[in-house]
């Protein structure tokens, strides 16, 4: 949602701009199928996700109900009618249901498979390619753009050790190329290190105004998976900060799973 939210921020100006999606996926997710490993059932996600976004009834912000109406959408759009949530969209198809016809979106994902059912999705979608191709070497691809405006935007799969060296990485090259890019990363907040490294690693850089948008659904040291997310912000729109702050504090009340959920907005480097 916060994606929505980015898009619509720099929707403000009437000249277009580059959607650039640097791990974008398949596009489209059967929640059907992810409730089964290779052979045999296992526990789904999305009830303590979607679900419970669903299910809330009060003083539910307006850009959360934005976001739950775009999934309701798609997720009819895809022929299902039966009023529980099957197919959910990535962010390709969420860009291109917010994107204007002055807008343009480069979506990239290494992934073979992955990227010929994203491919098979969008063919012959107006404005919109997509690239078998490393979204860390796109940046070098495709900015500065001929709409001489970008949003960067990066989830990777943290597969790797090397994800937090190679997204800061990613953060550098897109500054040097266009320094007035926004830039968008998702990161995951486990009780392994690098989500603080990394973020120090951004400040060090001395990028344009930036910061942290978090939300935790348990607190420090209850489990060593994956308690919650952020997302890093370079360069956001104007005022967007007063928008999400309550979001995220209201998310975190509606996701917790246990003591010590929190939800904050902080500014790693302000503006003037």
């Amino acid at each position: 949602m916060l994606l929505g939210a980015l898009f619509r921020g720099l929707q403000r100006k009437e000249n277009g701009f580059l959607y650039l999606d640097t791990h974008a996926g398949r596009g489209k997710y059967d929640l059907h199928s992810s409730n089964w490993g290779q052979s045999s059932p296992r526990m789904a996600e999305h009830p303590n996700g979607w679900g419970r976004l669903e299910e809330a009834r009060l003083n539910v912000p307006q850009l959360v109900e934005d976001y739950c109406d775009a999934v309701r959408g798609f997720d009819r759009r895809c022929g299902n009618l039966d009023g529980k949530l099957r197919f959910y969209p990535g962010s390709p198809w969420l860009a291109l249901q917010w994107m204007r016809p002055q807008d343009r979106l480069a979506l990239c994902e290494l992934n073979r498979s992955e990227y010929e059912a994203l491919a098979k999705e969008l063919e012959g979608r107006r404005r919109v390619s997509v690239h078998h191709l490393d979204g860390y070497v796109a940046v070098r691809a495709f900015l500065p753009p001929k709409e001489r405006r970008a949003l960067v935007f990066a989830d990777p799969p943290f597969e790797s050790p090397e994800e937090w060296v190679d997204l800061a990485q990613c953060v550098r090259e897109v500054l040097q190329r266009m320094p007035d890019a926004t830039i968008a990363m998702w990161y995951p907040i486990t009780e392994r290190a690098g989500v603080e490294q990394f973020v120090g690693e951004i400040v060090r850089m001395q990028p344009p105004p930036a910061w942290t948008a978090r939300v935790t659904v348990r607190g420090e040291g209850m489990d060593p998976g994956m308690r919650g997310c952020g997302m890093l912000v370079v360069n956001p729109p104007w005022r967007l900060d007063e928008e999400l702050r309550p979001v995220v504090i209201w998310l975190a009340e509606q996701l917790a799973q246990a003591s010590g959920a929190q939800g904050s907005l902080t500014w790693l480097v302000p503006e003037c």
